[in-house]
């Protein structure tokens, strides 16, 4: 595993906890044992959420830890066009189509199955004549783009990637449906700009909690679709609160800074989350 590229890629909407420090200590470790390189990304795409005083924060926090990391921070927010080219591409491919309904439209679809993000979208505007589609659009109504997942996946066709903790997985991009790949707000999605960073930072090793296992499956189609090489993965566990819920950024006694303030040392806050 030598010359790996790793990254924490945290969202700016509030101070990092316990499970943040763990998330980056890990890939941190990944990086180093293996003399690799270390990155920081800031997901800063929630532009009703994300604040500069956050990042400010974050990046306190990691240094007050010992965290360094290698070369410039990459901040999301100020490569909106690599995500658009992107979402071009997807075009091209025949893959994406302009979707009118709205989160409750969904919310109301009583026959949509749930998946790893909730309901999985019924369909509906895929359906749609291209007629219909423009006509909309001329008219101003407002439209995210969702994946077509039965035609990407005629593209890419069976996928798969490896787990560096629960082995070789089979992707199974069903359970999310024709996802969102770019938002009505923000002309992208979590999950394009995720890929596309990652391949642009030349990201070898993705190391990020067990929540987010389930992303995965989709984010195999969207590499195959966009032509980039998949990174190794590895899930590792969340750090939980005393009721057995994964903390929360609301949470003020499990923040780096709430810590701090009560006199926990990073020698202390590392030796408890195993990184001593």
């Amino acid at each position: 595993m030598a010359g790996i590229v790793t990254r924490f890629a945290p969202s700016p909407t509030g101070p990092l906890h316990l499970g943040s420090a763990f998330a980056a200590l890990f890939a941190e470790r990944a990086a180093r044992e293996a003399g690799g390189m270390f990155l920081l990304r800031i997901e800063d795409l929630d532009f009703t959420r994300c604040r500069p005083e956050h990042e400010a924060a974050i990046l306190e926090d990691l240094a007050w830890l010992g965290i360094a990391w290698d070369g410039p921070v990459r901040r999301q927010s100020e490569h909106l066009s690599d995500f658009a080219q992107a979402l071009e591409r997807l075009h091209g491919q025949g893959v994406v189509y302009p979707c009118f309904c709205t989160r409750g439209d969904v919310l109301r679809a009583a026959t949509a199955p749930h998946g790893p993000e909730g309901p999985v979208y019924p369909g509906t505007c895929r359906h749609l004549d291209a007629a219909t589609r423009e006509a909309r659009i001329a008219a101003g109504h407002g439209h995210a783009f969702r994946l077509d997942l039965a035609r990407a996946l005629a593209l890419t066709g069976p996928l798969g990637w490896t787990d560096r903790d629960a082995g070789p997985q089979t992707a199974r991009p069903e359970l999310f449906g024709d996802i969102v790949v770019a938002r009505r707000d923000i002309g992208t999605s979590y999950h394009v700009a995720v890929v596309v960073d990652d391949a642009l930072q030349g990201v070898t090793l993705v190391t990020r909690g067990e929540d987010l296992f389930a992303a995965t499956h989709v984010q195999r189609v969207l590499q195959a679709l966009l032509g980039l090489a998949p990174p190794a993965y590895h899930h590792h566990r969340l750090i939980l609160d005393d009721a057995g819920q994964r903390l929360a950024k609301r949470a003020p006694s499990a923040t780096l800074g709430g810590l701090r303030a009560t006199g926990q040392t990073p020698a202390q806050v590392r030796a408890c989350l195993g990184f001593a």
